[in-house]
C-alpha cells in the first residue's frame, strides 16, 4: 500500500480524503491542517484520521498531497522533496507552470523524490487530452472552453484581496478560448468596493479576462462547485483536412480535482526521481492493478 497524506483540508481536501479512501492500491495516513483549525472540533469524517499540524508527526509517509491554494505550492512542495517525501499539487497558473517544474525537478532529484505538479483536470487531464487532439491533427487550432461554473484558482485569488470577506469566481465560456469572470465578493466592514474591484482585477488570475465584480451580502446562497470544459480541435492529418474533435464534460470540480491527484500519487511511485507534468508520464501508471491486464483491458 502506498502511504499517501493530504496537506490542507478545504475543498479539494475533503474530497481527496474520500478519494484516498476509496483507492485499493493507497493507504490515508493522515491530515495535515493548519495549528489554528485543530483547536475546534473536528469534522465528523477525520474522525478516525490522524490530524496533525505537521507532516513529520504522521511517520512514514510516501506521497503528499497538497490541497493548498496555488500561491502557496511550489515553497511548499519544496519543502516536503527535501524531507524524500514525493508530492501531488495541482498548481493551475498556466503561465508559470513550466517554470515551477524546472524548480522543483532540482530539489526532487537531490532528495530522490517525485514531484507531479499541476495534477487537475486543467491543467492536468486536459493537456493530455490536447496532445492527443494534436498527434491525430499535426495542423489546425484547439478551442479550450472553461464552464460555466466555479474556479476554485480564481475563487482563492479574489478571497485574498484586501477587504474581501468571501468570493466566489464563475467562468462563462464565450467561445473560442475567450472567457468572461463573474466574481461574487463580501466585503469586509469598512472595506472599499470600488479599490476592490481594482485590486482583484489587476490581479494575474483576472488581469487578462473580461472581469465583473458584484458585491453580495453571502457569496455561500450562490455557490455551485460544478463545472465543465469543452475542447474543440479543427485541424489536418497528413494532407487531409477537416479533421474535427470534441471533448466535453460536466463535473464537480473537487471532486474530479482531488481524485486526478489521487491518480498521480500512484503514479509518482512509479517515475524516476524529479519533477513532471501529467503530460510527461505514461497514463497506464496512473492506474492500479497489473499492467499487462490494463493493457488486455483497455488496448
Amino acid at each position: 500500500m502506498i502511504r499517501a497524506a493530504v496537506v490542507g483540508y478545504g475543498n479539494i481536501g475533503r474530497y481527496a480524503v474520500e478519494a484516498l479512501q476509496s483507492a485499493p492500491d493507497l493507504e490515508l495516513v493522515g491530515v495535515v491542517r493548519r495549528a489554528s483549525s485543530l483547536r475546534g472540533e473536528l469534522p465528523p469524517e477525520l474522525a478516525h484520521v490522524p490530524v496533525v499540524s505537521s507532516l513529520r508527526e504522521l511517520g512514514c509517509v510516501d506521497v503528499a498531497l497538497l490541497c493548498t491554494p496555488t500561491r502557496v505550492v511550489p515553497d511548499l512542495a519544496e519543502e516536503i522533496l527535501a524531507q524524500g517525501i514525493n508530492t501531488v499539487d495541482s498548481y493551475d497558473i498556466h503561465a508559470d507552470l513550466a517554470d515551477v517544474r524546472l524548480r522543483l525537478d532540482a530539489v526532487a532529484k537531490a532528495h530522490n523524490a517525485v514531484a507531479v505538479i499541476s495534477a487537475g483536470w486543467d491543467p492536468g487531464t486536459d493537456s493530455i487530452v490536447r496532445a492527443v487532439m494534436e498527434l491525430m491533427a499535426p495542423w489546425g487550432i484547439t478551442y479550450t472552453n472553461f464552464g460555466p461554473g466555479m474556479s476554485m484558482g480564481h475563487s482563492v485569488a479574489a478571497k485574498a484581496v484586501p477587504g474581501v470577506a468571501d468570493a466566489l469566481s464563475l467562468t462563462i465560456p464565450l467561445g473560442t478560448g475567450i472567457h468572461r469572470r463573474m466574481v461574487y465578493v463580501a466585503l469586509e466592514p469598512g472595506a472599499d468596493a470600488a479599490q476592490v474591484e481594482q485590486a482583484l482585477k489587476a490581479d494575474p488570475y483576472f488581469a487578462h479576462d473580461e472581469t465583473h465584480v458584484f458585491v453580495v451580502p453571502d457569496v455561500n446562497a450562490l455557490k455551485d462547485v460544478g463545472h465543465g470544459v469543452v475542447m474543440e480541435r479543427k485541424g489536418v492529418s497528413g494532407q487531409t483536412h477537416n479533421q474535427q474533435f470534441r471533448w466535453e464534460m460536466r463535473i464537480n470540480n473537487p471532486a474530479l480535482t482531488s481524485q486526478v491527484m489521487v491518480a498521480a500519487a500512484r503514479a509518482s511511485m512509479k517515475q524516476e526521481p524529479g519533477a513532471y507534468t501529467m503530460l510527461q508520464i505514461p497514463p497506464i501508471d496512473y492506474l492500479p492493478g497489473d499492467p499487462d491486464e490494463t493493457i488486455r483491458r483497455l488496448v
